[in-house]
């Protein structure tokens, strides 16, 4: 089994190649989601890293791949720039999902 990653920019696809991850960059909606159903086809790939700024493309995807909850396991991960999140994204993300208030 192995990861790919669908990158917006070319550094993080780059960065991503020095760890042994292959990948494709996308910029258009049309190109993330043709590069999610091919990447989904792989009967290889456990992990789909996607970055951020791809992800915000395509929410509705994004939210059905969670829930599916078959493999490939679907990781959000920030570029070059640093995560758009908010540092409290893993604590609201609990608190949301299971309606635990982490300290």
């Amino acid at each position: 089994m192995r990861a790919y990653l669908i990158s917006d920019n070319h550094d993080s696809l780059v960065g991503m190649r020095l760890a042994g991850i292959e990948g494709v960059v996308v910029h258009e909606r049309d190109e993330v989601i043709e590069a999610v159903d091919s990447a989904s086809k792989m009967d290889d790939i456990a992990i789909l890293a996607i970055t951020e700024k791809a992800a915000e493309t395509i929410p509705d995807i994004m939210q059905r791949l969670r829930e599916h909850g078959d493999l490939p396991l679907v990781v959000e991960i920030p570029d070059r720039h640093g995560s758009k999140r908010g540092s409290d994204f893993l604590t609201r993300y609990v608190r949301d999902a299971i309606g635990v208030k982490m300290e």
